[in-house]
């Protein structure tokens, strides 16, 4: 299978990840003060991080993936 049309899909994937882990940051943001401590470990450690790499990959993947193919390129070139 071609390799632009896995492109959409896996956009589609990361901006689901992206909506769905944005879900408990706003759970986190507008819950009463007293709940805050309950979420706070989980939401600054493993929703936020997960947000911002989803969001990068799709703001600027397609940089990462022309970094990676001209690496592997070079690479497959001099035998490295």
């Amino acid at each position: 299978m071609n390799e632009t049309m896995h492109r959409p899909r896996t956009r589609a994937i990361f901006r689901w990840i992206h909506l769905v882990l944005a879900i408990p940051i706003l759970g986190y943001i507008y819950s009463p003060f007293e709940e805050i401590p309950d979420y706070a470990p989980a939401a600054r450690f493993v929703f936020l991080p997960a947000i911002v790499l989803t969001g990068l990959w799709m703001w600027k993947g397609h940089v990462l993936r022309r970094m990676i193919s001209k690496r592997s390129v070079v690479t497959g070139i001099t035998g490295k």
